[in-house]
C-alpha cells in the first residue's frame, strides 16, 4: 500500500515528533506491531510529526515510502547524519543545503582518499552506493584489522562500527545526534516533544543528544551497555515498532488508544 500522508501544520506546532531509526527500529518488530504504529501515525498527522534518522540514503527512503506502505516522514536525517532533508510524496527527498554546509566543509572531497586508504583492507568490503559525505563498508568482524580506525583518524575523519556489520567513515563531529539537533533547532521544535528511537551503535549519538529517547527491546547489546545510565532514556522491553509505542506511553508524550 502506498500511503499518502495528509498535509498538516509545521512540526513545531505538533504535540509530538518521532525521530526514529529505520532498520530494527521503525521497521522492526512484528507485522502487526508495525501496522499498529503506522496506522496510529497516519490517523494523528495533525498532532504527530515524523523524522527518519537513518544510515540509509535518500533513494532508499523514497523507495521505502513509495512501495512498502511505510508512512512518509516530513524530514529525514540520512546517511548516518550526513544528509539533512525535507521529504514528501510529491518531491521525494530534498537536501536542505544550508543545514549541510558545515557537513560538506568538514568532508571536502575526501571520498577518493578514504577509498584509496582502505583499499583491500582486511575485513572491509566497500558498499557500492556513491554517498555524498561518507564512505561505508560491510564489515567481516572476524577478519577485520582495527588499523583501519587509526588510518581514518590520521586523515582527520571519524569511524563508526555498528551491529558488528558496518564500518562508516564520516566527517569529524558529524553523526545522527548533532544533525538531528541542528534540524530540531532549525524547525524550532520544543526538544521535550521529540522522541528519539534506535537500536544500534550508529544511533548512540542520537540517543545521547539530550532529547527523550528509547532503545527498543531488540537493541544491540553494545548500545544497551552505553546508554543504560541515561536518565532521559527508556529501555524498552518490546521490540521495534512496539518498543516505540511503549516509550510514547512511558513518557506520556501523546494519547494512545487502549491496548496500544
Amino acid at each position: 500500500m502506498n500511503r499518502i500522508s495528509p498535509k498538516a501544520g509545521a512540526l513545531k506546532d505538533r504535540q509530538f515528533v518521532l525521530a526514529t531509526d529505520l532498520d530494527g527500529t521503525f521497521l522492526g518488530g512484528s507485522d502487526a506491531d508495525r501496522s499498529k504504529l503506522y496506522d496510529w501515525i497516519e490517523a494523528n498527522r495533525e498532532t504527530v510529526g515524523l523524522i527518519f534518522v537513518t544510515g540509509r540514503d535518500p533513494e532508499f527512503i523514497g523507495e521505502l515510502c513509495s512501495t512498502q506502505g511505510v508512512p512518509w516522514p516530513e524530514y529525514a536525517v540520512g546517511d548516518v547524519g550526513t544528509t539533512i532533508a525535507t521529504v514528501s510524496p510529491s518531491d521525494g527527498v530534498s537536501p536542505i543545503l544550508h543545514l549541510e554546509e558545515e557537513i560538506a566543509a568538514r568532508w571536502g572531497d575526501a571520498g577518493d582518499t578514504v577509498r584509496s586508504g582502505l583499499d583491500n583492507h582486511p575485513g572491509l568490503k566497500l558498499q557500492p552506493t556513491g554517498f555524498r559525505y561518507r564512505v561505508s563498508y560491510d564489515l567481516d568482524h572476524a577478519a577485520f584489522d582495527r588499523s583501519a580506525c587509526s588510518i581514518i583518524e590520521e586523515m582527520g575523519h571519524q569511524w563508526l562500527i555498528s551491529d558488528n556489520r558496518f564500518f562508516d567513515v564520516l566527517p569529524d563531529g558529524v553523526s545522527k545526534g548533532p544533525s538531528l539537533r541542528r534540524l530540531v533547532d532549525y524547525l524550532e521544535i520544543d526538544p521535550v516533544r521529540v522522541l528519539c528511537a534506535g537500536d544500534t551503535l550508529n544511533d548512540l549519538s542520537m540517543l545521547e543528544c539530550g532529547l527523550p529517547a528509547v532503545a527498543v527491546g531488540n537493541s544491540e547489546p553494545s548500545l544497551v551497555e552505553r546508554v543504560a545510565h541515561l536518565e532521559h532514556l527508556h529501555m524498552a522491553q518490546a521490540h521495534g515498532a512496539a518498543g516505540i509505542l511503549e516509550a510514547i506511553r512511558a513518557f506520556d508524550m501523546h494519547d494512545l488508544p487502549k491496548g496500544y
